[in-house]
């Protein structure tokens, strides 16, 4: 494997690159960006990128052909999967469809001593976009082009009669920044800034699927959002998703459109995803079987590039600091060994596999034959016919019926069915039926005279590894896909630079094949310290689904606890409800009720309302009745005359917990762990989908979700953990963790306070044990001190006052000093000192009566009476 950064590739005065595409043929490379003045397309002669004979050779070209025709920026360039033409879209709102011409060399207008080895024309120009045109799509039978647009559209062109449309797709609500077909055609997929990515049917242009979850904690903060489709149909990928609060690519899996793995390791947002075309394969060692799995690229914000194999738990290769800037673009070339990417720094990369690396495509044949299999369908047959996408068959059955009548010569019913990840063999296992790979962890950079590098990366993985009794492989050869863990570990591998030149065909060194031969194999000391450049490194994929309920507790109105037709009463201290599901079923459907009624002893109710859809959860105070149904709205009412007090609220997902403080503020919990507040009394909202996925460590799950008396977020999780939401530092602040040593060892000072104090009940599943006089005095002081903070931000007062006395008296005995003149310098107030500018503590407490307190402690030691006088002094003189 090979990197290489020719830097004579370029845009003027270094621009943004933001796209590149290979040609088919694999013999030249478009790039799209910021030219002169407007946008501007070349298309480059790949060969001197790969090899150093030809880029010193004057007399091969590397620069084929450019267009300066775009009035803006270049956003996109796509050659058609045969490679007759060319489509571009830019900031001009255009889309321009490009053919070679006969017409020779010519100069390149407006440039001194540029010359275009071929003529490239704009023989179509579409300009139905009212924004800029931020993405394109080739169909995989070329009839048909895909256009994404910042006006929230996508439009389908006919190809063969532009600029006749199919379609235009108008469901987003925000700027379409990338789409992307599957092999098939049969769906055409879609990705915007308002959150969503859109599986669209291409048979009515119906949508198949929206996704949503994946996408709620993310900002529109990419310039692109280039999705891609494995070339199996199987796995769609997506840009720039979530999972517990860092970036990932969201696997989409085609089976039931179910969304619970995802590439995580990236540090910053995935821009751009791409699949190598071809479905590859390797020979499973120790067995005359083949295995098959598809190949993954994937750019980021963070100038990273990572490169996946289906058939592998972690990365291929990672390159960190590729670039200066965001990867925005990735293409494949058509024999799937060659990978360019480009940024916003203007530059390009190329990596260059070999197939022992990567592995051998399918061939055309076996290419068509396991879609024949899949989907009743040969890709090859229809790449020259007009294409509905009805003519294709996903149902086994189906298929099989087919088969049968039509008497081909497959004959099993194909199962669509996801794979299980391959579970490597115990330690005494692989030494029976596999040979350990070696491989070398030093590379080589070579710094050419030229100012390029080139690098050598090596693997980080040998090849994977399956029990004996997993290697059974279909009769042809099914898909075996693994998206699942990686392992924790860093990967050791460094990179070595050398100044001097190399010749440009030195091969990565491989393991060899046999058990004999790695015998002779040693291996390298790895230095203590990693010296700069470009680092491999390997990512981890998660397994936490993105759609799954985290929130394990059910409410008593949850509609599987509330059978059709059955009533609840709920009670409060002021009120009395009834809530009935199904009741009064009509013709136009059935109805949720809701009555209340003036005391908890009347049974004639006061008013009554209805709604439409079940009711999952209801919460109340003096003022409003909270209503959460499974429609995943929230309706709000009055408690004196059920008059509805605003719209119904929507929300991303079913509710599961809902509560509603005595100041109005009402506090939602989704399935998917996300938190919902409003104040509804001045209709605002204070916290909008704020995930509790990053709380969820140590497999917790969500015990309860209430308010505090100052109306904040309250968590609590099933291993004891507890949590509140601070809005002024916008972050979660840890109340009570029964896993922490400090807590353990400071449990003790804690079972003189009555439990039902707000901090106590949250931390009762500490373990209280005696005290341990062994344990350094700092330990204790740091658990008193976490007592008052949380205390404070719980507006305990009584709690406040008791863990802020015990610190003082700790200080005085064990030290320092600094922190006890820090509390007293605190409680000096804005009267005394400018270290505080209100004149009450954080629990309401006046800091006058706090530090007279602590002084009257202070003044009983006579170890402190020159503390006392000091700061007793102070008091008198500002009285």
């Amino acid at each position: 494997m090979k990197l290489l950064k020719p830097t004579w590739v370029t845009h003027e005065d270094n621009k943004p690159i933001f796209s590149v595409d290979i040609h088919p043929k694999g013999n030249k490379f478009a790039t799209g960006g910021q030219g002169g003045q407007g946008g501007r397309i070349v298309i480059w002669n790949l060969a001197p990128v790969l090899n150093e004979a030809d880029e010193l050779n004057p007399k091969v070209p590397k620069m084929l052909c450019q267009m300066d025709n775009h009035l803006s920026c270049v956003n996109v360039i796509r050659w058609s999967c045969e490679g007759h033409l060319l489509a571009s879209g830019g900031d001009d709102k255009l889309v321009m469809i490009w053919k070679l011409t006969g017409e020779g060399s010519s100069s390149v207008f407006g440039s001194s001593g540029k010359i275009n080895v071929e003529t490239w024309k704009c023989v179509t120009t579409l300009n139905s976009h009212g924004g800029d045109v931020l993405d394109l799509a080739w169909a995989p039978h070329d009839g048909w082009l895909a256009s994404g647009s910042v006006d929230n559209t996508v439009i389908i062109w006919n190809v063969q009669k532009l600029p006749e449309k199919v379609a235009v797709l108008k469901s987003h609500t925000g700027m379409v920044k990338g789409v992307t077909w599957d092999p098939i055609g049969k769906y055409l997929a879609s990705q915007s800034d308002d959150r969503s990515l859109r599986v669209w049917r291409t048979a009515d242009w119906a949508q198949q699927e929206v996704v949503t979850d994946c996408f709620v904690d993310c900002s529109a903060t990419t310039h692109v959002l280039r999705l891609s489709w494995s070339p199996d149909g199987q796995y769609l990928v997506s840009a720039h998703a979530m999972n517990g609060g860092g970036p990932t690519a969201q696997i989409i899996e085609r089976d039931g459109w179910k969304q619970d793995k995802d590439f995580v390791g990236h540090r910053k947002a995935i821009t751009c995803v791409r699949f190598n075309s071809n479905i590859l394969k390797k020979l499973l060692p120790s067995s005359p079987k083949t295995q098959q799995y598809c190949c993954c690229a994937i750019g980021s914000r963070d100038r990273s590039l990572s490169v996946w194999l289906t058939s592998l738990k972690r990365p291929l290769v990672v390159i960190k600091d590729l670039f200066d800037d965001s990867v925005l673009d990735i293409s494949w070339s058509s024999n799937g060994m060659n990978l360019l990417a480009c940024s916003w720094d203007g530059t390009i990369a190329c990596v260059v596999f070999v197939p022992q690396e990567i592995g051998h495509p399918l061939s055309v044949d076996e290419k068509n034959a396991l879609y024949e299999r899949m989907y009743g369908k040969s890709l090859q047959r229809n790449w020259n016919q007009s294409f509905t996408g009805s003519q294709i068959i996903e149902n086994p059955e189906l298929l099989q019926a087919m088969e049968e009548i039509n008497d081909q010569r497959i004959k099993p019913v194909i199962q669509k069915e996801v794979l299980k990840p391959v579970t490597p063999p115990t330690p005494q296992e692989s030494t029976k039926t596999l040979t350990p790979a070696v491989t070398p962890n030093k590379q080589i950079e070579t710094r050419l005279p030229s100012g390029k590098r080139r690098i050598t990366p090596m693997f980080l993985t040998a090849a994977p590894v399956l029990a004996k009794d997993s290697l059974e492989v279909p009769l042809m050869n099914e898909m075996s896909t693994s998206f699942s863990s990686s392992s924790p570990s860093k990967s050791k591998i460094i990179v070595e630079t050398r100044k001097e030149s190399v010749p440009s065909d030195i091969q990565p060194q491989s393991a060899p094949p046999t058990s004999k031969n790695t015998e002779n194999v040693q291996s390298t000391n790895l230095p203590k310290v990693q010296p700069p450049g470009v680092q491999i490194n390997q990512l981890m994929c998660s397994d936490v689904p993105g759609d799954q309920p985290i929130v394990h507790f059910i409410n008593i109105l949850e509609p599987l606890k509330l059978p059709s037709g059955s009533t609840v009463t709920k009670k409060t201290s002021r009120i009395k409800m009834q809530v009935t599901n199904g009741c009064n079923v009509t013709s136009k459907g059935s109805f949720a009720k809701i009555e209340v009624f003036k005391n908890i002893d009347d049974n004639q109710p006061i008013w009554e309302t209805f709604l439409g859809s079940t009711i999952r959860c209801v919460a109340a105070n003096r003022k409003f009745i909270i209503v959460c149904c499974d429609d995943m709205t929230i309706n709000c009412f009055f408690v004196k005359s059920g008059s509805k007090v605003l719209p119904s609220l929507l929300i991303e997902d079913l509710a599961v917990s809902i509560c509603i403080s005595e100041c109005c503020h009402c506090l939602v919990l989704t399935k998917t762990g996300l938190l919902h507040m409003w104040d509804l009394e001045n209709e605002k909202s204070i916290l909008s989908r704020i995930s509790l996925r990053s709380l969820l460590s140590n497999k917790a799950s969500v015990s309860s979700c209430t308010l505090t008396d100052a109306s904040l977020p309250l968590v609590t999780l099933t291993d004891g953990r507890a949590y509140s939401y601070s809005l002024n530092m916008q972050t979660w602040v840890l109340l009570s963790n029964p896993l922490d040593p400090v807590s353990k060892a400071g449990g003790s000072l804690s079972k003189s306070l009555p439990s039902t104090l707000p901090l106590t009940a949250l931390q009762k599943s500490i373990p209280i044990h005696g005290t341990n006089d062994t344990l350094p005095s700092g330990v204790t002081l740091s658990f008193l001190e976490s007592q008052i903070a949380a205390s404070s931000l719980l507006k305990s007062t009584t709690e406040f006052k008791h863990w802020l006395l015990a610190t003082v008296n700790h200080l005085l005995e064990k030290g320092p000093e600094c922190r006890l003149r820090s509390i007293l310098d605190e409680l000096m107030g804005s009267k005394y000192s400018s270290c505080s500018k209100t004149q009450n503590s954080d629990c309401g407490l006046r800091k006058e009566d706090l530090l007279k307190e602590i002084l009257k402690i202070i003044k009983t030691k006579l170890p402190w009476q020159r503390l006392y006088k000091e700061y007793n002094e102070q008091i008198v003189a500002e009285s």
